[in-house]
């Protein structure tokens, strides 16, 4: 009782001296005396010291004495000043209440204002209301409605919020504010504004210094060009442009959509790279494609995409789309193509006079056309991809055209076409794929090989076939171990609207191996025959009719007796049926 009694009477005293120097109109600096016995939970670091003031007040009531402040108020506690027009302090609860221009020194790291603060002094806990704004000198944060704890520099809003830092605002209806990292929490109706695109979620960290969001909760993320970015998971650096995002993120626009497990973007550069399960859509009707890959890489500002670990690329043709896999695959503009490379002049694919009365004809029976097609020259023989393909520049050039070039164990798998190679070049220019180095194509019942192998499309169909150098064309005769054989310095074939050859022609030393057969399907005999032009017609993929052009030799041997059919096989024959893709799936997992 005794010891109560001491430190109600210290404190009435200190009040009392206070406001027997304290004269209206004069300003006046309170302070505290240090006193041994305060109550308890108050110490030397958390007691609130009366710094300034204009005037001062006491106010007794049964339970309490306080003590009011009006005009210019100051008050420390430790390293934090408090600043306001007036307050009132209760020294037996340490607490501290502020009315008017509120502001908050905390180490002159963070500063808060306010119009009322409500403060409690051994707790080092406040309350901030009406037009509430904190600043750290990178960002300002505004809301009606604040907790701020100085022990953790932990600033809290439950009603609604907004960060404003250089030219991003951030809004949301609760959030926290870390003093010493920097970092704030936003949780529910997130949004990121930014001149150049917006970011929505329900939580976000961002940090004030680095300028770096993080998302934690599924987010879209929008720019002004019509970009739409889906994530769940990862991080977006404002002032590098720099993402990383998990999670099976998604990104698309008007004319693409790309999805992988992980994305890095570089904004600045125009560089991204998807990993894990990527998968590339093109939007365009007219070249739609997929590429799927484990690894894609693409080049915003050059317009190319570059896919590796296992890539796939799928050239959407209606119903008979086109799978191709290599080692590596790689799209560019065709537009941007013809600028930069120094392609060397190559001459015409040849096309006979007999294979153009045969594309004639295609032409008159084609009912979407009413006049016969002119055959296009083609152009390309060197056995490089994009340095060595000769385009024709014809204005305009649409930008959107795109090229695709296949590098390493290409194969090929459609309904009417399989193919494989060691690479291959494919443009929307002029809708001709070349296969390089020693290539093999199969057209139903047909294999045919050469060095080089072009084959041109119409309608996204295949057309034409042109083989340069050591071409063969190789089929079997039924479920037999013979086979027909077409050998030429070239070879040139039509195809009709089922994807079969309808006719062929080979040239230059050009050798033919066929079996003949009667109306039973009976062997009768092999024809051997050489001349300078062969000519074939085929009926379903089996040859109808054979025409011999200059220089013909040849006999017709019978199938038994001396005829040995291993001898008959001509030169760079090589049945590879094993090679031949027989699904889209054989071509990924490689059988």
């Amino acid at each position: 009782m005794a010891a109560l009694l001491k430190r109600y009477v210290t404190i009435s005293c200190l009040l009392l001296a206070s406001i027997a120097f304290a004269q209206p109109g004069k300003k006046v600096t309170p302070t505290a005396a240090k006193d041994t016995s305060k109550p308890k939970g108050i110490t030397q670091e958390n007691f609130l010291y009366i710094l300034a003031a204009d005037k001062q007040y006491l106010q007794k009531s049964d339970t309490n004495q306080l003590v009011s402040y009006a005009g210019h108020v100051k008050v420390r506690q430790g390293k934090t000043l408090f600043y306001a027009d007036s307050a009132i302090i209760n020294p037996v609860a340490n607490t501290l209440e502020s009315f008017g221009n509120v502001h908050i020194n905390d180490s002159d790291s963070v500063h808060i204002y306010s119009q009322y603060l409500r403060y409690m002094g051994i707790e080092k806990k406040a309350l901030l209301t009406k037009k509430v704004r904190l600043t750290d000198k990178k960002s300002t944060l505004t809301t009606e409605n604040l907790t701020y704890d100085v022990n953790l520099k932990l600033g809290t809003y439950l009603y609604g919020g907004k960060v404003v830092n250089k030219k991003t605002t951030l809004t949301s209806t609760e959030g926290n504010y870390y003093g010493d990292t920097k970092d704030i929490y936003f949780y529910k109706n997130v949004l990121l504004v930014q001149p150049d695109g917006t970011i929505k979620t329900d939580s976000l960290q961002y940090n004030t210094t680095t300028d770096v969001s993080t998302f934690i909760s599924p987010t879209v993320i929008k720019d002004k060009k019509g970009l739409t970015i889906k994530t769940r998971e990862g991080f977006y650096d404002i002032k590098k442009k720099i993402a990383n995002l998990y999670k099976r993120s998604i990104i698309e626009d008007s004319t693409f959509s790309i999805t992988a497990d992980e994305i890095a973007i570089d904004s600045l550069n125009g560089l991204s790279e998807f990993r894990g399960n990527a998968v590339y859509r093109s939007k365009d009707k007219e070249q739609g494609f997929d590429m799927i890959a484990n690894n894609i890489k693409t080049n915003n500002k050059r317009s190319t995409i570059l896919a590796t670990q296992i890539p796939l690329l799928i050239i959407k043709q209606g119903s008979d789309s086109i799978f191709i896999t290599a080692d590596t695959l790689f799209s560019g503009r065709v537009i941007d193509l013809l600028k930069t490379k120094k392609v060397p002049n190559v001459r015409p694919v040849p096309v006979d006079t007999s294979l153009k009365k045969e594309m004639t004809k295609a032409a008159i029976k084609d009912t979407t056309k009413t006049t016969a097609a002119k055959p296009v020259l083609k152009k390309g023989n060197s056995k490089t991809i994009a340095d060595s393909v000769k385009l024709k520049l014809e204005p305009p050039v649409d930008s959107t055209l795109k090229y695709f070039e296949a590098y390493n164990h290409v194969k090929i798998f459609s309904d009417s076409l399989q193919a494989v190679g060691d690479s291959l070049f494919f443009s929307g220019q002029d809708s001709v794929f070349r296969l390089f180095d020693n290539p093999i194509l199969w057209a139903q019942e047909n294999q045919i090989s050469g060095d080089t192998i072009y084959l041109f499309l119409k309608n996204k169909k295949p057309e034409r076939l042109y083989v340069f150098e050591n071409a063969l064309s190789i089929s079997k005769v039924d479920s037999s171990n013979y086979f027909n054989q077409v050998r030429g310095n070239s070879i040139n074939a039509l195809f009709d609207s089922t994807g079969q050859v309808h006719f062929l022609t080979a040239k230059g030393s050009a050798e033919n191996i066929y079996y003949a057969q009667d109306e039973q399907k009976r062997f009768v005999g092999v024809n051997k025959n050489s001349a300078d032009l062969i000519e074939i017609n085929f009926l379903e993929g089996k040859p109808k009719r054979v025409k011999f052009i200059n220089n013909l030799e040849g006999n017709l041997l019978p199938m038994r007796g001396k005829t040995n059919h291993d001898e008959l096989k001509l030169k760079s024959f090589n049945w590879q049926d094993k090679l031949r893709p027989k699904s889209k799936f054989d071509i990924l997992t490689g059988n």
